[in-house]
């Protein structure tokens, strides 16, 4: 009897304790329906092995993409794109440049489908035809054309919201389809050269060129050979190398991407391998592994951990062949919406999406993936801004989290208690300690989690022992003003706890921009105690910051 007490009183206090945190947390209503349902309580630990990071991103992983769909492009029936084209996108309106600048900097890549039917205006030769819809044309559109005009408004609107730019090029353009429906001739550089030298002579900053859409593999539409992209894309860099010898080392040149495909490690190895090693410095693919948007069971597979971890293959995949090959460029996600043809309204631009993509973020960067760009930024049903108004999804936040929380260094990360639970964690960024990130797939579990750190130290130890070192921790310890016995916590939730929900709580609050302004909310954590574990709500995603604890691998310049 007196075990069974105790027990009980132990639950008790537990189910106590979750009742008032969440209390803090979440709005009455949402605290009613999740007392209603009497979510079970369910312990677990974290483990990360600090002794060596597995992977390393880029400071700026995140990445959006712009499309040129125009307001005709729809899918089952839906027309979803409206004027979020990169030639019709409004681009006075201060909350899409507000939501950009947010990020300081954002990668944002333009391109897509029909970046291979664009043709280029030149000084010589004008154009004002758009894109138009044709089912006897290729990909559903007719050629387009880019005015120089547009081109000039992009980049000063870029310039202002501080975007770092990757522009996709016609890779179609001089090239004929055979029968069987391939790609068959080279790449006829010329118009792409010109656009090239314009740019540069505008002083335009473009980040990378990326050759092509799609066009690898099996490709969609067509495809292209993979010997005969390894040519293109020794053209391509030959021409980015002639054109931006003129600025000498007043700016950097910018990066040779490809082929922005689907992953298929025969098609890549023999691309990789026939490519000069100095011609590629970044190989992109694209990820849509949910399925087509009109999937009725899309939110099934975001939440099943086993699904989730099928999504790894082309990371390890890619990793393994550029590792093979001795190559030096890197991987790159250059295009994720996870269910292709325009996504799934309120579910792919909704909160439950936030499960797969920061799935897919932190599963990524543990494979050593540099950038990660969602489509979209906006456009079609899985932007993480609304087409129309301009107002961050859910994503929007995930991904401006991630951006401000977590470090370049990835962390050895497993999780013990329950599956429904996926956990990472990396450095923090531009701060002490490591950041972790919890998501809860589970709507029926409360999780307390545990962190167990290997080879941690605390900054009150590393202050003990480097007093009189001058060792990079030591310097990054000394005159810090971290609180040994408290942790940053970011608890997200779905507004009305409906993950079909466009609104998102952190920690309780709804995120919302200033109408007046059209700035972009604060994102502000709550403290909890250090020795407490770390209570993650059914259905939810918590960031945790503990700037009290590092390891050896954030303390590493390697």
């Amino acid at each position: 009897m007196g075990g069974t007490g105790s027990s009980s009183m132990m639950n008790s206090l537990l189910i106590y304790s979750w009742l008032c945190l969440m209390l803090s947390l979440v709005p009455f209503s949402i605290f009613f329906v999740a007392l209603q349902s009497r979510p079970r309580i369910v312990e677990g630990t974290v483990f990360i092995n600090g002794s060596s990071r597995i992977g390393r991103t880029d400071a700026d992983f995140i990445c959006a993409t712009l499309d040129w769909w125009p307001p005709e492009k729809c899918d089952y029936g839906t027309c979803s794109w409206g004027t979020t084209s990169l030639l019709n996108l409004d681009l006075t309106d201060p909350l899409l440049l507000n939501a950009i600048k947010a990020f300081s900097p954002l990668k944002i890549r333009l391109g897509g489908t029909l970046q291979n039917k664009v043709i280029y205006e030149t000084q010589q030769q004008a154009c004002t035809a758009s894109f138009i819809k044709s089912s006897s044309e290729m990909f559903g559109f007719s050629q387009g054309c880019l005015p120089l005009s547009r081109w000039d408004e992009l980049n000063t609107f870029f310039r202002e919201a501080g975007a770092e730019v990757i522009f996709g090029l016609n890779a179609l353009n001089g090239r004929t389809i055979a029968s069987d429906g391939s790609a068959k001739g080279a790449w006829n550089s010329s118009n792409a050269e010109a656009l090239i030298r314009y740019t540069v002579n505008k002083n335009f900053t473009i980040f990378g060129w990326e050759l092509g859409n799609e066009l690898s593999g099996s490709g969609i539409g067509t495809s292209v050979a993979p010997d005969q992209y390894a040519s293109d894309i020794t053209n391509l860099h030959d021409i980015v190398r002639k054109t931006y010898a003129s600025l000498g080392k007043r700016k950097k040149k910018p990066l040779v991407l490809a082929p922005g495909g689907f992953y298929d490690a025969n098609w890549l190895t023999e691309f990789i391998n026939k490519t000069p090693k100095n011609s590629l410095q970044v190989v992109t693919h694209h990820i849509y592994n949910l399925g087509p948007g009109d999937d009725t069971h899309l939110i099934d597979r975001i939440l099943d951990s086993s699904y989730l971890d099928g999504g790894s293959s082309p990371f390890s995949g890619l990793q393994g062949i550029l590792k093979s090959s001795g190559s030096s460029a890197v991987a790159w996600v250059g295009e994720a919406g996870g269910a292709y043809n325009s996504g799934h309204n309120l579910v792919t631009n909704a909160f439950v999406f936030s499960f797969w993509y920061l799935d897919q973020l932190g599963m990524a960067s543990s494979y050593n993936t540099k950038t990660y760009c969602r489509q979209s930024l906006v456009g079609g049903n899985y932007g993480l801004l609304n087409p129309t108004t301009f107002v961050p999804n859910p994503d929007y936040y995930s991904a401006l989290l991630w951006h401000r929380l977590m470090g370049t260094k990835v962390l050895s990360t497993s999780f013990s208690g329950t599956k429904k639970i996926r956990a990472y964690a990396h450095c923090s960024k531009k701060s002490q300690g490591i950041t972790i990130l919890l998501i809860n797939l589970d709507g029926n579990t409360i999780a307390n989690v545990h962190v167990s750190t290997e080879n941690a130290i605390t900054i009150q130890t590393a202050r003990q022992h480097h007093q009189n070192r001058r060792s990079e921790f030591a310097r990054m310890a000394k005159g810090s003003k971290v609180n040994a016995h408290v942790r940053e916590e970011y608890h997200l939730t779905a507004g009305g706890g409906d993950l079909h929900s466009q609104t998102v709580l952190l920690n309780g609050k709804v995120l919302a921009v200033n109408n007046t302004s059209g700035s972009i909310p604060s994102i502000e954590p709550v403290e909890a105690r250090l020795s407490d574990p770390i209570t993650i709500a059914p259905f939810s995603i918590v960031f945790a910051h503990i700037a009290n604890v590092t390891v050896p691998a954030c303390m590493s310049n390697s």
